[in-house]
């Protein structure tokens, strides 16, 4: 079936990336003479038939904004096939012949599912925990990462000035990769991710002994899905009187937000391109990814089933730097 009218919806958790990819998507389905329809507030959106026609003028500005300018809502109930089949039916009742779909994990099954119905669709992968199968990088990472980094960085001045280890959570429930990462840039002297089973004795041990060595301060970074809760963590170390003042820091939703980095700008750019070139090309059922630098296409069946984790090497290099 030829394509002539492309549907887009954003999905899940907002990533700064998200709106870089969905201008993407809509200026390279117009340059080839395709209509394209807007589905507000992701499934739920879909559902509820809430298209509307988008031209390129109205993405003007928003490759330099964060979140989606389509806004995204979550659906758990998109996971029952009455309510996959209520979308295809609204996809039908718009005219719609393919779906570009932008968001993390959970997203993408949905965007499996629809495929499973026979319904043409591309993936592209938006989450700030790079935990998605299929990519090196997910939109919105790279921002993440910049922004804990900075984060970071202000309050190593706090804490070096008052001799403080400071405890810093920031997101990843399933995957550390944002945590990992974000130790290494930032220097930090311990780093707990959910790949890494650590206890509360261990890492104060380390702590004491880098008051002990003559260190100024420290810096823990904890993903929210770490072993070890920073606030439980953070009550141990005040009862065991490490030497250090103890201070505790959630960035929270923080991460999410703010102007995308030109890496994000760019990988998002690439990603909406070849989105709608591969549906051109008449293929489907597949997400965008960066693999070897370049954007391949990969099975959302793969997708859905399969977990990215990080390089556990970057774990032991962290530890090597850290004293």
């Amino acid at each position: 079936m030829k394509v002539k009218r492309i549907g887009l919806l954003s999905s899940g958790g907002d990533a700064p990336g998200i709106n870089p990819c969905l201008r993407a998507v809509i200026r390279t389905a117009i340059y080839h003479d395709l209509e394209v329809m807007g589905i507000e507030d992701g499934y739920e959106g879909l559902v509820h038939g809430d298209v509307r026609e988008l031209r390129a003028r109205d993405v003007g500005g928003v490759l330099r904004e964060g979140g989606t300018f389509l806004r995204t809502a979550r659906l758990p109930e998109f996971k029952e096939v009455k309510v996959q089949k209520k979308g295809l039916r609204e996809l039908n009742a718009a005219g719609i012949d393919a779906l570009v779909v932008v968001g993390g994990d959970g997203s993408l099954r949905g965007a499996l599912a629809l495929s499973k119905l026979g319904f043409p669709v591309v993936g592209a992968p938006a989450s700030i925990d790079n935990d998605i199968y299929g990519t090196e990088m997910s939109l919105g990472v790279d921002t993440a990462l910049n922004t804990t980094m900075e984060a970071v960085d202000k309050l190593r001045d706090t804490a070096s000035s008052h001799q403080r280890v400071f405890l810093v959570e920031t997101m990843g429930r399933n995957c550390g990769y944002l945590a990992l990462m974000a130790g290494i840039v930032s220097g930090a002297e311990q780093i707990l991710i959910p790949e890494k089973e650590v206890d509360l004795e261990t890492v104060a041990n380390d702590i004491e002994l880098a008051y002990e060595r003559g260190k100024s301060h420290a810096i823990i970074i904890a993903a929210e899905g770490a072993s070890v809760k920073v606030n439980d963590l953070a009550a141990y170390l005040k009862e065991r009187d490490i030497g250090f003042e103890v201070r505790v820091t959630i960035l929270g939703h923080v991460v999410r937000g703010g102007s995308p980095t030109a890496f994000d700008r760019l990988l998002a750019s690439r990603m909406g391109v070849k989105a709608v070139q591969l549906l051109l090309e008449g293929k489907s059922g597949v997400m965008v990814g960066l693999n070897n630098g370049k954007i391949t296409p990969v099975p959302l069946e793969d997708v859905g089933t399969k977990k990215h984790s990080p390089n556990l090497d970057y774990y032991e290099m962290a530890q090597i730097l850290s004293i």
